[in-house]
């Protein structure tokens, strides 16, 4: 045999070897069983089945077992669509629906969970981990339809972990989350500070946690995942068996008994945050209606535009099902929102926002700073107030904050040509608080009946820690004090030709300092002599309606006022500003009640200030 032949052999030979080495190390993903229940969620079933379609995992690697039944709307129409064009890609579908049957035993409500529905669900959820371990799945993912898994990357970084029982942690138009971190001895609820800190991404990683829910991946290769159950009656039996103490004593619920379950085996349960996975959907109260649910997928499509930059599409076929509110002028005669011609990007997004919220609004060119030249501001007459300086900075304005107040005063002006009564003006770099379109018109409503007003702020920063006076007559609005920003602020015709009476161009300052003077809530009182005639009535939202997007120094802020050129003044007469050492401070509104102890809140303004 040549040395050709006998290379050629040992040539053959390696490559065999190194390609059977890698089809050893190659690894398929983890068997993902999708254990999915549905009810009455017609309304959220297109977003649902979109997003779990769109992750980036191998669809032969996912099983579903699904099961629908007791619904009153086009769910399971939904769902058998869903099974003809997409159900062929993936592993295998064990799907059963009973269009049949509509409510349950002593049911007033579908939000109501007597003990019937209880037994019921929890008989499913025995069934599909059975089923789960019949096929040999490597995970069992409880998913509940109430969550929108956004992120493509989800069901990949969740298996990854290779925890044996971890859930998403997502986000909801409150505090409420799918996790608890702490439980009281009677197995319920318990505030905790470390409950923030996860949500709030203040720390990042997977932590342990008494409770985790709705969506729930179950590794089935853990040793002690037999012990695992949603029924009470088993789990009471398997702590006899062990003769472990207490036996629990709790109620007939699937996710606490769970939770318990875990527990007594010794199983940790996990709440992950590296990413942001998706969003949640609160549960509805007995009293509630399909609109509260609706009206929560409208706060959640908002939150995605500001988290996201836009709601991630729906898939092709689901299109035709996408709703969006009716636009309105939240009973004003005119909203406008400022933004810089070189800021497109801001403009798409509040656009975005305003076609999710239904708000009717104008976009109003702003006042470019960095297009002003000193001898232009001569010809419009403008001049600057003697002796100011930022309070914070200790300098002079910079064009963007004149451009600024140009803009917030040309409004001011159309309102007076036009003859327009009141006006909503927003700047574009806001976040809405959810419910803004109702929190709005119940707070313009109580101003209309309560006084006279010239000026509310539906956002701010609050300087002062001083006593606001609730307003008389209105449960969510007080008395303003000295504040920071015009984020959104509603004007009245009479506030605008107070203010124009004024004549503030002759001496100018930020406009954020200008309106405080004209209510004579402004302390340094060099700058209010200036203004002899301040009787703009002023009142604010409490809660407030809008935040900014980005606070100074956190990832993504830009200004477009304080970060721009200054003008070149004489700095040196009379009216020494002072320094404002709280202002970086903004109140929330538990420190707004302790100051203002008479304020009614009634009815909470939003649901944002809620926790579970």
């Amino acid at each position: 045999m040549n040395k050709q032949v006998i290379f050629g052999l040992l040539l053959a030979c390696i490559l065999g070897c190194i390609s059977g080495q890698d089809e050893e190390d190659y690894q398929e993903p983890p068997a993902v069983l999708v254990a999915l229940l549905v009810r009455n969620k017609a309304h959220i079933l297109p977003m649902f089945l979109s997003y779990l379609e769109q992750q980036d995992y191998p669809k032969e690697r996912i099983a579903f077992w699904l099961r629908c039944d007791h619904s009153n709307d086009v769910s399971i129409e939904l769902l058998r669509q869903w099974l003809d064009n997409s159900g062929n890609l993936y592993h295998s579908i064990n799907y059963e629906f009973q269009p049949e049957e509509r409510s349950y035993v002593n049911e007033s409500s579908p939000y109501e969970w007597p003990a019937s529905r209880f037994k019921h669900l929890i008989a499913l959820k025995e069934e599909a981990f059975q089923y789960g371990r019949e096929i040999w799945a490597d995970f069992v993912f409880f998913l509940d339809a109430d969550v929108l898994l956004t992120s493509k990357d989800s069901l990949k970084v969740l298996t990854r972990l290779q925890l044996p029982i971890v859930a998403p942690m997502l986000i909801s138009e409150s505090l409420y989350s799918n996790f608890w971190c702490g439980m009281t001895e009677d197995y319920y609820y318990k505030r905790t500070d470390e409950y923030k800190e996860i949500y709030h991404v203040k720390k990042q990683g997977s932590f342990p946690v008494p409770m985790i829910h709705t969506a729930v991946l179950v590794s089935m290769n853990h040793r002690a995942v037999r012990n695992l159950t949603f029924d009470r009656n088993k789990l009471v039996e398997m702590q006899k068996s062990r003769q472990q103490e207490p036996l629990y004593d709790g109620p007939a619920d699937d996710i606490i008994v769970f939770a318990i379950s875990a527990n007594s085996s010794g199983i940790p349960l996990h709440i992950c945050n590296d990413i942001t996975f998706g969003y949640i959907l609160q549960p509805l109260e007995p009293g509630d209606t399909l609109d509260h649910d609706i009206q929560q997928l409208v706060n959640l499509r908002s939150i995605m535009v500001n988290d996201l930059g836009a709601v991630p599409p729906l898939l092709h076929n689901y299109k035709h099902l996408e709703k969006k509110p009716e636009k309105s002028k939240l009973s004003l005669d005119h909203i406008f929102m400022i933004n810089l011609k070189r800021r497109p990007e801001r403009r798409k997004k509040m656009e975005l926002l305003f076609d999710e919220i239904g708000i009717e609004a104008e976009h109003f060119p702003a006042v470019d700073g960095k297009e002003l030249t000193t001898e232009r501001l001569l010809e419009m007459g403008v001049r600057f107030l003697p002796g100011y300086e930022d309070p914070y900075h200790h300098r002079a304005m910079t064009m963007g904050e004149i451009g600024c107040f140009l803009s917030h005063y040309s409004i001011w002006v159309m309102m007076v040509r036009k003859q327009l009564k009141e006006v909503l003006i927003l700047e574009d770099d806001i976040r809405f608080e959810p419910y803004f379109r109702q929190n709005a018109v119940r707070i313009l409503n109580q101003a209309r009946n309560a006084a006279r007003y010239d000026l509310i702020y539906f956002g701010r920063k609050r300087l002062k820690e001083e006593s606001e006076p609730a307003v008389p007559n209105a449960d969510n609005l007080v008395h303003a004090g000295y504040s920071y920003w015009t984020l959104g602020y509603v004007l009245s015709l009479q506030g605008a030709l107070k203010l124009l009476a004024a004549k503030p161009l002759g001496k100018l300052i930020p406009v954020d300092e200008f309106l405080p003077l004209m209510f004579d809530r402004h302390p340094n009182k060099t700058w209010t002599e200036a203004f002899p005639k301040r009787n703009l009535v002023a009142f604010s939202a409490s809660p407030l309606l809008l935040y900014p997007i980005y606070y100074t120094g956190e990832s993504g802020y830009i200004s477009d006022t304080e970060d721009s050129q200054q003008i070149n003044v004489d700095t040196s007469e009379e009216g020494a500003a002072r320094l404002k050492s709280d202002r970086e401070q903004v109140f929330d509104h538990e420190q707004e009640l302790k100051l203002n102890p008479e304020l009614k809140l009634g009815e909470s303004l939003s649901k944002s200030h809620q926790e579970l």
